[in-house]
């Protein structure tokens, strides 16, 4: 079916807002994703765009056609992906220039609202399996979250923006894209290249931006390929390890902390900041509530068409 202009127009703006996401440190587009109801369409269509490159890497010199690599990559949602990839794109480039300032302008503020919109979207992985958690997966979500929790501690250091190295971080910031509960701008930010990319796109530094962009399609492809196939097999026990991701990286949002990352108490403009931090819990969960009344009536509508939808849903996670 069709998608109508409507829809494209909404998944474009979904595709801001992980973009957006992005940009900030801290905040995961992954999680933006998941939130938004976008998270497995994305994956699944990476992991047939990624197959499809290398398909055609794979023909070309042999002389053959690329028709193997372009069935591979008509598999993907393209009506679904191609909004969100212009929504992210425009919203990257804007958001360098617009959001990152403010950012910087008012730590406090923007940490706050970022850290309820993560706290209440805690609730997406958590639930989103469909079964129970046992003993087992508590422990091992609070052992991830330990990890997060020390990882996103460490305090910033300063890499050369040499391009081996930017490339490198390219890969591995990449990963945040479709990570939940990592952040890419965190990333470069304790390897002290946030700076350096974010004035690289204002000032279009396209050396810098290729070398960064051609990391990021590598990590991409390295990483991709094996999330979707946990998602695939492994479901349940992925969702636990990104619900533990997303709870230890909350500490990168504390909106009380020093320059070296160190957590304080609450102090100055205490009640705007949590007021905002309420805010930001509102905000999903209105989300999520509209998500849960759509797919309500995406099932109603799947049960008088014989339910085939809901059944393929269901196999998706049922193999772990």
């Amino acid at each position: 079916m069709a998608k109508s202009p409507g829809g494209h127009a909404f998944n474009a703006f979904r595709g801001t807002l992980i973009g957006a996401a992005e940009v900030v440190p801290g905040i995961s587009g992954g999680t933006v994703a998941l939130i938004t109801g976008v998270y497995e369409k994305l994956i699944g269509g990476a992991g047939f765009i990624t197959s499809g490159l290398r398909m055609a890497a794979a023909d070309v010199p042999r002389g053959r056609g690329v028709s193997r690599a372009a069935a591979e990559m008509k598999k993907a949602e393209w009506g679904t992906l191609l909004p969100l990839l212009v929504g992210m794109a425009a919203a990257l480039v804007l958001g360098a220039k617009l959001l990152a300032p403010v950012i910087e302008e008012h730590p406090q503020f923007a940490y706050a609202l970022f850290f309820g919109l993560v706290l209440a979207s805690l609730w997406v992985p958590y639930s989103g399996s469909g079964r129970r958690w046992t003993a087992g997966n508590y422990l091992l979500g609070l052992l991830v979250a330990a990890g997060a929790f020390v990882l996103t501690g460490l305090p910033p250091a300063q890499m050369p923006t040499h391009p081996l190295i930017v490339g490198l971080a390219g890969a591995v910031a990449i990963c945040a894209l479709v990570l939940p509960g990592v952040s890419g701008s965190f990333i470069l930010l304790t390897l002290g290249l946030y700076e350096p990319t974010m004035e690289a796109v204002n000032e279009r530094d396209l050396g810098y931006v290729a070398v960064f962009g051609t990391g990021c399609v590598v990590g991409l492809a390295l990483f991709v390929k094996l999330l979707k196939w946990l998602l695939e097999n492994y479901h349940h026990m992925t969702l636990v390890v990104m619900t533990g991701l997303m709870a230890g990286s909350l500490r990168a949002l504390w909106p009380w902390q020093d320059d070296d990352r160190q957590l304080l108490a609450p102090s100055g403009s205490v009640g705007l900041t949590f007021a905002l931090m309420a805010l930001g819990i509102a905000a999903v969960v209105a989300v999520l509530a509209v998500e849960h009344r759509a797919h309500a009536k995406r099932e109603q509508g799947e049960q008088r068409g014989g339910g085939r939808g809901r059944h393929a849903r269901v196999s998706v996670g049922a193999s772990d």
